[in-house]
């Protein structure tokens, strides 16, 4: 191609009329001719060999003038065909696929990244009709928006912003593309380019990543779900047993109180000690075991587990808190990884709130709506910076996020009106990991 195309590209010369000297030349042309026909006019009649010379001379000037407009006009063919030829070669060497169709969506131009894309070449694309580029379900309505884009009046845009398109191989084969297309005019006929590119490596890229996320979310899901059993293990094991132990415990430091000898102050004292050390571990050991796992949440649901949550926070913090909560009967349909999902927020919340927002009021709204169970915690503290949520170490909240995502819910955090922060978190009144394992 380069051998055929070198002379037009070197052969190409600048127009007479950019070089000051010819334009003067030619000036200086005229005006001597102008000079002359003026001087026959007044002076023909004396001297006919002048009329005659002035003849020969605009003979002279009309041939020298089609000669200078034929040259000028070669000049110009030739600067348009080394355009074209750049043009094309531009095209040529594009790493992207680009097509370009009539009017009625025939190629007209087919460059060497759609040969190898498409597996088709030049000469059998050329003039074929786009339709043979994609597959058969698609065809009529790529027709119909080629067209529509055609009337828009809009001079390019991208194609399948929300959608993926596919495209066709000469060999039957389908790929996804990601494309992009443009329309001009020339005179009364309309061209379409589309720029094109293969994104099969990309989408299986996304497709890996997905699954890979989706993976790690239900590995997360399950290594959280393998936790609240362990401490739901755990906490029934402080409650049950050890709870008995210290009971009993309890019982027989009361009767050996009972029979201590009357006047040993000592042994009265010390005796005294260990009741109030026992009362303390009883109560150190049923705040353990709530911690770990309330075993109202499995055995009065949440809306108790919740109004004990927040009573507690109260009396430990001092914080006054405002709340509203349904009845025990519009939850006691909840899924288990769903009212644990929602203790497990709110407990996280109160201890943000007791920890970093200095506040001094906060309010807990529960409520079922429209097939789900919505939470709204805010507080009228300093809030939180967005910079604070983007922390690598903000765990607590990185995790309740991947938490509800996963059971097909949404957590949001912004300010509150009250100065401080607000959460809401939504999730629906399924169980998606049953659904999932399903």
């Amino acid at each position: 191609m380069s051998a055929v195309r070198a002379p037009i590209l070197t052969s190409v010369k600048r127009s007479l009329f950019r070089e000051p000297a010819a334009v003067a030349a030619v000036g200086a042309l005229l005006g001597a001719l102008a000079v002359v026909n003026g001087v026959a006019i007044f002076r023909g009649m004396e001297s006919p060999w002048l009329l005659g010379a002035a003849i020969v001379c605009d003979v002279i000037a009309v041939g020298l003038g089609a000669l200078l407009a034929a040259r000028e006009v070669m000049v110009a063919d030739r600067r348009i065909e080394a355009s074209d030829a750049r043009l094309s070669a531009i095209i040529d060497s594009a790493m992207d696929a680009i097509i370009t169709v009539n009017e009625a969506q025939n190629v007209v131009q087919f460059n060497r990244a759609a040969e190898q894309l498409f597996g088709c070449t030049q000469g059998e694309a050329l003039g074929a009709p786009l339709e043979r580029f994609l597959p058969q379900r698609f065809r009529a309505a790529h027709r119909a928006h080629v067209d529509k884009f055609g009337t828009t009046g809009t001079t390019s845009r991208r194609m399948g912003d929300m959608t993926t398109l596919w495209a066709l191989r000469a060999d039957g084969s389908e790929f996804p593309i990601e494309a992009s297309i443009s329309q001009t005019t020339d005179g009364e006929r309309r061209y379409y380019t589309v720029i094109l590119r293969d994104i099969t490596r990309r989408k299986q890229f996304e497709e890996e990543l997905q699954r890979s996320q989706r993976e790690l979310r239900e590995l997360s899901a399950r290594v959280l779900e393998a936790r609240e059993d362990e401490k739901t293990h755990i906490a029934r094991e402080l409650h049950d047993e050890l709870g008995q132990m210290l009971t009993a415990l309890k019982m027989d430091l009361a009767e050996l109180r009972r029979r201590l000898p009357a006047g040993d102050n000592d042994l009265a004292g010390m005796a005294g000690g260990m009741d109030a050390l026992l009362d303390r571990t009883v109560s150190a050991t049923r705040r353990i075991s709530a911690d770990l796992r309330p075993l109202m949440l499995d055995d009065l649901g949440l809306a108790d587990a919740a109004d004990w949550l927040i009573q507690e926070f109260t009396k430990r913090s001092g914080i006054a808190c405002e709340s509203r909560l349904p009845a025990a009967e519009a939850l006691q349909d909840t899924p288990k990884a769903v009212a644990t999902a929602m203790y497990r927020a709110l407990q996280e919340s109160l201890t943000n709130i007791a920890r970093h927002s200095g506040a001094r009021r906060a309010w807990i709204v529960i409520e079922v709506q429209d097939g789900e169970i919505r939470m709204e915690v805010e507080d009228d503290g300093r809030g939180i910076a967005a910079a604070d949520l983007a922390k690598a170490r903000s765990l607590g909240l990185k995790g309740m996020r991947e938490r509800f995502t996963f059971i097909g819910g949404a957590l949001d955090i912004d300010a509150a009106p009250r100065g401080g922060t607000r959460l809401r978190i939504r999730a629906p009144m399924r169980d998606a990991l049953a659904e999932g394992a399903a």
